[in-house]
């Protein structure tokens, strides 16, 4: 990966692609996505650590007015990683936003002035003749009004003319693949603390998809946009103040029976600790201050011993307790958990990821790309930032009501819908008669009464504007798709056809067929363009 040089200038115009960054309390991950490639993430030199790519979140800064402070990877090779000097600036992300003000910290710099040094340094460390068209953020869910403003003030001198902001619980569940509407557990153990959060996520059948907010556009604020926040449900949420610089630090004690174990001894042993999350055992060479060379060994066994012997899997026990307490009180139940979702370089640990596995045992639990998640969940939450992306209209199917014994419209896609869509909406559809030999399609778009539409305001700016009371009206398409045969025909109330829609990069509703008598599928059809 070819390192920018770091300048302040202004970049090359026409840009294109997207990067989000995902600033972590302890590491933060930048990514990249050109338009029809594959997500990547950006090693930024000189602040990247690799395997896996992330910048530690780690600011040095001699004086509050220094042009260069050290960033991330700088920090540890200076050694300065550790300790109490006011100079070193971490841990700032959770204060950004909050009630808590920075000057309490007895920092030189508040927690939003340092992170706004950290995310201006790594816009500027981006590839030579990389010049994106849009940059997403992520924010937590309980500081998530104060980030908003905290990153539009801090990102009005970046030249990119799009800006939006997603929830970090949606970002990770959507990242590792997991469906809008799904009920996730998202357990984070990250570099100082570890939380649990039981979220539900926007969307689902009927209901549109998460997208990412927009800020800005066209390097104007939307600061009177009314485009509707799309943040996941909180339905519990636990944690403490223990995470993997705590695991460091037991592993140098364990190691060296120093209390007050140095910084370089805390850095090997970080490494140490991600070593024994592929490997049974691990040998890492430190080399002291004074020039001498030591050899750190830990195995998985010791590794364990040492969590058990300082509770950390008890932590996690009280922690699941209380989520799951909260989760009963909102009537849902350890079963009801679409997925379990670990974040966080600490959640690779043997030990935890066998706590994971003993106690969600009937819950899948998405263990692929823990670090990278929320970044890659932002890349995809971002088509829906621009306008032209996001359905003004739903669609409906007309279905047959067993139950009324009448027909009633069932929503596919809804109005705020970003397209094309991620992922299919499925439907079964069973016979109404004896000897039926075809299944109709009748599809319709929603009336005035749950109209969302593309306006724009007194500053030439499109927002999407809703007005969703009343009953819903729907009017049927003009022209219709044709009926779908059944061979054999039907009988009543046979599930007989599961539907997958989807609305493609044209704005098109598409349908695959599947009739689940015979097995046989159709080749995907174009039903009708949406709006």
């Amino acid at each position: 990966m070819p390192s920018s040089n770091q300048s302040n200038g202004p970049r090359s115009r026409g840009g294109h692609g997207t990067v989000a960054i995902d600033l972590g309390s302890s590491t933060t991950v930048v990514a990249y996505q050109a338009p029809g490639e594959e997500p990547r993430l950006l090693n930024l030199a000189p602040y990247s650590l690799s395997d896996p790519t992330v910048v530690p979140t780690l600011l040095w800064l001699q004086q509050v007015d220094h042009p260069r402070p050290l960033i991330g990877r700088q920090v540890l090779e200076a050694g300065l990683a550790h300790g109490d000097a006011v100079e070193l600036h971490r841990d700032f992300k959770r204060r950004i936003g909050s009630a808590v003000p920075g000057a309490d910290t007895g920092l030189p710099l508040s927690a939003e002035r340092a992170g706004a040094l950290l995310l201006q340094h790594l816009w500027r460390a981006l590839p030579a003749g990389m010049a994106p068209e849009r940059l997403v953020l992520t924010a937590p869910i309980e500081a998530y009004q104060g980030y908003r403003g905290w990153l539009l003030e801090v990102c009005r001198g970046l030249d990119v003319p799009e800006l939006a902001l997603v929830d970090e619980p949606t970002a990770a569940a959507i990242g590792s693949g997991l469906p809008a509407g799904s009920t996730v557990l998202v357990v984070d153990l990250g570099g100082g603390t570890i939380d649990l959060c039981l979220v539900r996520l926007e969307g689902g059948e009927g209901r549109a998809n998460p997208i990412a907010q927009l800020l800005r556009l066209g390097g104007r604020d939307l600061e009177h946009s009314r485009q509707r926040q799309r943040l996941a449900g909180v339905i519990g949420k636990a944690g403490v103040a223990v995470g993997g610089r705590d695991i460091d630090g037991w592993i140098a004690r364990h190691l060296s029976g120093d209390a007050h174990p140095s910084g370089w001894m805390l850095d090997g042993c970080e490494r140490l600790k991600c070593a024994l999350s592929h490997a049974d055992q691990a040998l890492v060479v430190v080399r002291e201050p004074e020039g001498a060379s030591r050899e750190l060994r830990l195995t998985q066994e010791q590794l364990n011993g040492l969590l058990l012997q300082h509770g950390l899997l008890q932590q996690l026990d009280r922690l699941l307790d209380e989520v799951l307490a909260a989760g009963r009180r909102a009537s849902v139940s350890l079963e009801g958990i679409s997925a379990v979702l670990p974040v966080g370089g600490s959640s690779r640990l043997p030990a935890v990821r066998q706590w994971l596995a003993e106690r969600f045992a009937t819950v899948p639990i998405q263990h692929e790309r823990p670090v990278e998640a929320v970044a890659l969940g932002a890349l995809a939450l971002t088509p829906g930032v621009r306008v032209q992306d996001v359905l003004s209209r739903g669609v409906a199917l007309r279905c047959w009501d067993r139950r009324s014994n009448r027909h009633l419209w069932h929503p596919l896609f809804m109005a705020g819908q970003s397209w094309p869509t991620t992922a299919p909406l499925e439907l079964v559809l069973a016979c109404r008669d004896d000897q039926q030999s075809a299944l109709e399609l009748v599809l319709g778009e929603p009336g005035e009464e749950r109209r969302a539409e593309v306006v724009f305001d007194a500053a030439g700016l499109p927002v999407l504007r809703a007005a969703m009371a009343g009953d819903a009206s729907v009017r049927a398409w003009r022209e219709q798709p044709d009926p779908l045969p059944l061979t054999p025909p039907g009988r009543q109330g046979e599930d007989r056809l599961r539907l997958r829609f989807s609305i493609n990069a044209s704005a098109e509703l598409e349908l695959e067929c599947t009739d689940l008598l015979s097995g046989s599928s159709t080749p995907p059809q174009t039903l009708g363009r949406v709006r």
